[in-house]
């Protein structure tokens, strides 16, 4: 077997195991978590989740810091959830899966972290709206900041200095695993997502990587970049079937209005 099959075989084996996976997705809005977090959240024993840690930090897909006492762990570096996203996206392209839509998969597919930008309805309108107006230019795999998107995101105050010593791309497109169509990240996608945090226009939830967005937020995504972002979902409507998320992005669940992001 060549040498890229191997490594490609060691990789999907540590991601496919069930509790590793959870394990991992835990970790994919940036934030660190000790042991015993990620140990309830993939339902194992903390002596098992110290055995699976142990091997996603030997593979380098994991990180670990120690303060104080704790010991906490995150994912080593955006490529790590670039690629967890990648499988999302593959996993949304196999056979439908009928279940129950719950809360937190509307919620998710509204607006959520990938890992430290903004993806979901939310990310790609954002996206949208930003190539609508020319801020950003986006093609294949790059991105940039154009002349005039410069002083449109100073203005929000977003900040666009990289820091010092960074390699991260400074602009690029994530494709979506629920919209399939991209969001931006690199560092122009992180300090958006840390614009809208630090404005409360959308709120961290404790129970998974959706954003809530504030009824501030509301009104600043559609009068700053013209996204129309829909209700939260009703218990009523929890029960309905689910659909595909091919079916649902060809449906096209992101609506902005050009008029309204050309307007700041």
């Amino acid at each position: 077997m060549a040498r890229s099959g191997v490594d490609i075989a060691e990789i999907a084996s540590l991601m496919g195991d069930v509790a590793r996976a959870h394990m991992l997705a835990a970790l994919m809005d940036g934030r660190a978590l000790t042991a015993l977090e990620l140990a309830l959240s993939a339902r194992v024993t903390p002596q098992t989740a110290s055995s699976h840690l142990a091997k996603l930090r030997e593979a380098n897909l994991l990180a670990m810091e120690k303060q104080g006492r704790h010991r906490y762990f995150r994912l080593s570096s955006p490529r790590v959830a670039e690629a967890l996203e990648s499988v999302l996206t593959l996993a949304g392209d196999g056979p439908p899966r009928h279940r129950p839509v719950t809360r937190i998969d509307d919620e998710m597919r509204t607006a959520r972290t990938c890992y430290d930008h903004v993806a979901g309805v939310l990310g790609v309108g954002v996206t949208d709206s930003l190539i609508a107006r020319g801020a950003i230019a986006i093609e294949d795999d790059a991105g940039e900041v154009t002349a005039a998107g410069v002083p449109f995101l100073e203005r929000l105050g977003v900040d666009l200095t990289p820091r010092q010593n960074s390699r991260r791309i400074f602009c690029r497109p994530c494709l979506d695993w629920s919209e399939r169509r991209p969001h931006l990240a690199g560092h122009v996608g992180a300090a958006l997502c840390a614009h809208f945090l630090g404005a409360d226009w959308v709120r961290r939830t404790r129970e998974s990587r959706a954003l809530k967005i504030t009824p501030l937020g509301r009104e600043k995504f559609a009068e700053v970049f013209g996204v129309v972002l829909p209700e939260p979902l009703t218990p009523a409507a929890a029960a309905r079937p689910a659909v595909s998320p091919r079916a649902d992005a060809r449906a096209g669940s992101t609506r902005y209005s050009r008029s309204a992001a050309r307007g700041l």
